[in-house]
């Protein structure tokens, strides 16, 4: 999200990245004039660990690959017939392999982001909406399947890198499932207004289906019924995007937070009042939850001459979920992206990153009674309580040729899935990018 030119348009430029195919046989060109943009890209991505594993846990070093083919299709039908303002989007997916950092024991941060929510499957649909832009971008609203996360609290800056604890959002922001994250979407309407050129505000109501992430009715994305939502997620977003000095040097500051109505077990006690783990009553329910979440990035300078992404970046972020119905409470991420340093390649990044996860008291204390109790297999799946734990992770993004990037990657695990008992972790391994058109 940013400052946008409508010059031709009532409607927000369509998406045309660089492609490695960008005009196969003319009609891509031809369905553009037209206000129709199709888009066809893969994502892949290897991770291997570096380190042997914690001994004595049935752990083991090895490596995995897992990856993504998407379809992404947007009209603008102001161009294409006539309706001023108005655009559609949608996109699908298919979805393959499995993260690597499991095999040491990790269960916070996923290697490779590109798994999961809907797991191995041939067709995944991600969303589809219609939005109405008015007043010369002033005024947007959007309605239909869209995943909360897509809007709010998220960066397009963050998958730059590929562990899952920086792309697509704060890994902290999918804890609650009200909070529908990419692949996965709800039924959902959200409405953004702009009170100057650098400022916006946002809110929407996005509806919560019980087992958005589970296979057994959300595999393909296509269940659309709603017959399993069981409660509303409304968050509420403020942004400034300034451009500072003589280089108009952009930056982005994003202050949130979300409420909801949907069902959230205690993580520690029963219907009694007492700890679940220890009566083997079910857990109190929550008909509610909270999130609040900081966001921030900025160039500090510009690689003159090599294009206007090119400057070094400086990006933060800071999330805070309700430690009663949630497993991270809080998350810290502070990293760098430098883009078009080197003359001779102006499309090469690098850029590391950090974060760090403290996992909700009420967690770790039910894990503790758990571990006590000579349990194995902790909640969550873990094996020692869980308390907190950080990843750094550096990458190189090459421009192998048009619409193709590869990107050598070094993830560092301290106290995986945020248990001091697992050894840390080195992993090596690399994410690619085609752009087919």
């Amino acid at each position: 999200m940013g400052q946008t030119s409508f010059a031709q348009s009532s409607v927000p430029p369509l998406p045309h990245p660089e492609a490695l195919w960008p005009d196969p046989f003319g009609w891509n060109t031809w369905l553009r004039s037209h206000g129709i943009a199709i888009l066809l890209d893969n994502v892949d991505e290897f991770s291997g660990a570096l380190t042997s594993p914690t001994k004595g846990l049935g752990l083991r070093q090895g490596s995995a690959n897992a990856g993504q083919y998407g379809l992404e299709t947007d009209i603008d039908w102001e161009r294409l017939a006539g309706i001023k303002g108005f655009s559609t989007h949608t996109v699908m997916v298919g979805r393959y392999g499995i993260p690597a950092s499991r095999m040491f024991g990790d269960n916070l941060n996923p290697s490779q982001e590109i798994y999961g929510a809907g797991g191995n499957v041939a067709i995944h649909f991600v969303y589809g909406y219609g939005e109405e832009t008015l007043w010369n971008g002033r005024f947007d609203a959007a309605a239909g399947r869209i995943p909360l996360l897509t809007d709010f609290s998220a960066n397009p800056l963050y998958c730059n890198f590929m562990n899952n604890a920086f792309c697509g959002n704060p890994k902290a922001a999918s804890d609650n499932t009200s909070h529908s994250s990419y692949p996965d979407s709800g039924w959902a309407a959200r409405f953004r207004v702009r009170p100057t050129t650098d400022t916006y505000i946002q809110s929407g109501v996005y509806f919560h289906e019980k087992g958005i992430y589970g296979v057994q009715q959300m595999r393909t994305g296509f269940k659309l019924n709603g017959a399993d939502i069981d409660g509303e997620a409304a968050p509420v977003e403020v942004g400034w995007e300034p451009l500072f000095g003589h280089d108009k040097l952009p930056g982005h500051y994003k202050l949130g937070g979300a409420v909801d109505t949907a069902d959230h077990p205690d993580q520690y006690y029963d219907i009694n009042g007492n700890p679940y783990i220890l009566t083997g009553q079910k857990q109190k329910i929550h008909h509610n939850s909270w999130s609040a979440w900081a966001l921030a990035d900025q160039m500090l300078f510009r690689h003159h001459g090599n294009g206007p992404d090119a400057g070094l970046i400086a990006i933060a972020t800071f999330y805070n979920n309700s430690p009663v119905t949630q497993t991270r409470e809080r998350q810290y991420n502070l990293g760098v992206l430098d883009r078009g340093f080197w003359h001779a390649r102006p499309l090469d990044a690098w850029g590391v990153n950090f974060s760090y996860v403290q996992v909700a008291e009420r967690v770790t204390r039910s894990q503790e009674l758990q571990q006590s109790l000579g349990y194995t297999s902790l909640l969550n799946g873990s094996y020692f309580p869980q308390t907190n734990g950080m990843i750094v992770e550096a990458m190189y993004q090459i421009h192998v040729f048009r619409g193709v990037t590869f990107m050598p990657d070094f993830q560092y695990f301290i106290r995986p899935g945020a248990q001091q008992g697992l050894k840390d972790a080195a992993m090596l391994g690399f994410k690619s990018h085609i752009e087919l058109f």
